[in-house]
């Protein structure tokens, strides 16, 4: 804080903007907004980071003190809180326990791979029989948790410690200078070894978990003492199940409340009749019935998660697979053949989650409701899923604009599609309106009764295979988890469970007349799981009809409503995005359905990025730079522990993963724009190979193989033009790419060329996927465009476009 003597109530000084610039890269807000000299400008300024400020307060001008104003604010500081639950149940799980269960099992097991009865029983002596087993070896013991846990302090340190307090005593005995001399140099070693131990403890670590991101990110905060907030000890397991259970059960009574005024009562649930024709003609009745091998496959691909119910933790049902596979193989194709899904498998553990780690953890309605459920259970959600989703894509099933949990589709390859419409409407010098639904608890109020019906008139399930998903989502049972205490178990009547396999797959059948609906009135629109988008282009007027998206609101809020869907209209935006020279046309644009007036926003954050109306993406461009050197401030703290090769790996998992997500939306933005990014992967650069700051980075970046962000977003679209090409990409993006065909014969017939449609305007048009991929594309030598693969095409790819940017 204090005078910078910069105007920040101009914005558009070239210093304000460069100190606004700045700010922003280093992740601080300033809170002055009002003049604090007496001409009228804002010259002192207070910029805070991570603490919360409150009651700003700018006083009068005083002649006799300064010519500038006095500034008070109360800084708020956040105690630690004392977490009381001192105590966990663990097992001590080693090698040797492994050992010993593996030379247990064998007999345990002999009963379970032949066994022919109830589905329920054979599940249920399974579970008796590991839980048993294990108990037996490694039981639950009540441990204390360590005050300060130290994991890297081995024998050989503590070892060295002790040698070091005994020269220290000596040398307090004597005070001899040459015992003093040999503690300093002991303590130097000790100091040595600590660091060397620590390096080599966090270094496994980070090998281990590369690939887990949330495992990462918590190492590295605990590391740089950045934990989240303490979870609050005020509210207990059934206060959280008493919440979440009320919290449904109100937005179903508002539901129906708001039904019996519309007299909706008699409203189909579903919209179509060709749908329900074709899904019967290809009916599916019976589950496949799987082998070991497929099982393997599937166990070895699930990810090693152990839930409260599990006997055996997922870590050892991995390792002891070859032991308990003929086993786990019985109960899951026992499950499929007789269309039961045994109780054990529908019971489920919720966890409560901070939805943000910077809201209250005093509030419960922060909190977000995670499922967890047996790890076995799992496996036979992933096998039922694969089997329906193979008859959902043979039978043409899908949704097209759906692109939540499916293979080849993404976040990414949905917003491509998105903003290449809404930039091809920018092109024809016209503008969009663009509208982001919001669906309260969407998951959990799906009604079981409606998603049944979908499932055998749209999706075609029939006999044991319908009896299976019945089976599936009666009698479900949950509890809530919280400070290692359980709630009593509470009965599911609705919803879909948020952490299960099967969950999304449920849900997006429970969705598929919503495209329906909105296809009838014209409207373009994209959905990933629960969130949907819908855009259609707006005429030149000074009065904008948008009839046809109210009317199409309206029917969405009353297909929602007959199927328990609460659409939360006050969490509903907005956004005009079109050329600045038609803004002033749309000012006072709004929409108005179910009794509520929808404003425009200035920016929207749509599936992770932030759109602005001019689809510059410059807000989100500052947010990321705000992030990204957030967590290169953190890796710096801990460099020093760490090798060169797992600093790598972090920083790819904080920051070039950011730079990274959705970069196909900022191919062919101006370089001003993208030079933000650059900044960060510079900066990323000198903190891995400790370069000095004003060393040239460019030799840097080609020693470290990283190729400039606008060719990595290049990389990225013309990565997604092969899939497309090679039909690894979503239908809806397909239709974006038209293969070059001459109209003679000439040898560039088989070049594998893309026709490049003609931009009108370099700002919007030139940056449409639809038109830069195939500029990209056709720009390619040749034995790029044909290579035989993805890993082929990646390959050559990256060397290409090394070659280009630094030889």
């Amino acid at each position: 804080m204090g005078d910078f003597n910069i105007h920040m109530n101009t914005p558009s000084d070239p210093q304000c903007m460069a100190l606004q610039t700045i700010i922003d890269s280093c992740g601080l807000t300033q809170i002055i907004n009002e003049p604090t000299h007496r001409n009228g400008n804002t010259m002192d300024l207070v910029l805070v980071r991570v603490v919360t400020t409150s009651k700003v307060t700018i006083l009068s001008y005083t002649k006799v003190m300064s010519d500038h104003y006095l500034i008070k604010f109360e800084v708020l500081t956040h105690c630690q809180q004392t977490n009381n639950n001192n105590y966990y149940s663990s097992r001590n799980i080693n090698a040797a326990t492994t050992m010993t269960l593996a030379g247990l099992l064998p007999s345990v097991m002999a009963p379970f791979p032949n066994y022919v009865g109830s589905i329920d029983n054979l599940t249920n002596n399974f579970k008796d029989a590991l839980r048993d087993t294990i108990d037996s070896i490694a039981p639950l013991k009540l441990k204390r948790a360590p005050k300060r846990h130290t994991p890297w302090f081995t024998e050989e340190t503590r070892a060295h410690k002790l040698s070091c307090r005994k020269l220290e005593r000596k040398w307090r005995a004597t005070k001899l200078e040459v015992f003093h001399q040999a503690w300093s140099d002991s303590l130097i070693t000790y100091k040595h070894m600590l660091t060397l131990a620590k390096a080599k403890y966090y270094s496994n670590l980070i090998h281990l978990n590369k690939n887990d991101p949330k495992f990462l990110f918590s190492t590295v905060a605990s590391l740089t003492q950045q934990g989240t907030p303490p979870s609050s000890s005020t509210h207990s397991a059934d206060d959280f199940m008493n919440f979440f259970n009320k919290k449904i059960e109100l937005i179903r009574k508002e539901i129906k409340d708001n039904a019996s005024q519309l007299q909706l009562g008699s409203i189909n649930t579903d919209t179509t009749v060709s749908t329900k024709d074709t899904a019967l003609q290809n009916s599916f009745s019976l589950f496949d019935e799987i082998t070991l091998e497929e099982l393997l496959r599937c166990v070895n691909g699930t990810k090693q998660t152990t839930c409260l119910l599990d006997p055996f933790p997922g870590k050892l049902i991995k390792e002891l697979f070859v032991l308990l596979g003929p086993s786990v193989l019985n109960i899951i194709n026992l499950s499929l053949s007789s269309g039961t899904v045994p109780l054990a498998f529908k019971k489920a553990v919720i966890h409560p989650l901070l939805k943000r780690p910077n809201l209250d953890p005093d509030l419960m309605v922060n909190y977000r409701p995670v499922s967890h459920l047996p790890f076995i259970s799992k496996i036979l959600e992933k096998i039922v899923a694969q089997q329906l989703n193979e008859h959902l894509m043979s039978n043409n099933l899908c949704e097209p604009f759906q692109s939540g949990f499916r293979a080849n589709h993404s976040t990414e390859t949905a917003l491509a599609k998105m903003t290449n419409d809404l930039l091809l409407t920018m092109d024809s010098d016209a503008s969009s309106m663009l509208l982001l639904l919001d669906l309260s608890a969407a998951f959990d109020t799906v009604d079981h009764n409606i998603l049944l019906e979908r499932i055998k008139t749209r999706i075609g399930m029939s006999d044991l295979a319908l009896s299976w998903f019945n089976s599936y989502l009666t009698d479900r049972m949950q509890c809530v988890s919280h400070n290692n205490v359980t709630s009593d178990y509470v009965k599911v009547t609705c919803g879909v469970p948020q952490g299960s396999v099967l969950g999304p797959a449920l849900f997006s059948i429970y969705m598929l007349p919503l495209g329906d609906i909105i296809r009838k009135y014209g409207v373009s629109f994209h959905c990933y799981a629960d969130d949907t988008q819908l855009y259609m282009p707006l005429k030149l007027t000074n009065t904008p009809d948008c009839s046809q998206l109210e009317a199409c609101l309206n029917e969405i809020k009353q297909w929602m409503s007959a199927n328990f869907l609460q659409l939360n209209t006050k969490k509903t935006e907005m956004l005009i995005i079109g050329p600045a020279k038609h803004r002033h046309l749309f000012d006072n644009t709004t929409l108005t359905f179910d009794n509520q007036t929808i404003t425009q926003s200035d920016s929207v954050k749509n599936l992770g990025i932030i759109f602005d109306p001019t689809l510059s993406f410059e807000s989100h461009i500052k947010s990321v730079t705000k992030t990204a050197f957030f967590h290169l401030r953190n890796i710096a703290k801990i460099r020093s522990i760490l090798s060169t090769s797992d600093a790598e790996i972090i920083i790819h998992a904080f920051v070039t993963s950011r730079l990274d997500y959705c970069n196909v939306l900022f191919s062919g933005l101006p370089m001003s724009s993208i030079k933000r990014l650059q900044l960060v992967q510079n900066a990323a650069a000198r903190l891995l190979t400790r370069t000095r700051k004003f060393d040239h980075i460019t030799p840097i970046l080609a020693h470290l193989h990283w190729l400039p962000v606008h060719l990595r977003c290049d990389f990225k679209v013309l990565l997604l033009t092969y899939k497309i090409l090679h039909g690894l990409a979503p239908a809806y993006l397909a239709d974006c790419i038209v293969p070059y065909v001459p109209a003679r014969n000439l040898r560039s017939k088989n070049s594998g060329l893309l026709v490049i449609p003609r931009a009108q305007k370099k700002s919007a048009g030139c940056r449409a996927f639809s038109i830069r991929a195939p500029a990209l594309w056709n720009a390619l030598p040749v034995t790029v465009r044909d290579a035989t693969s993805v890993e082929t095409f990646k390959s050559h790819l990256k060397t290409h476009l090394y070659t280009l940017a630094y030889e």
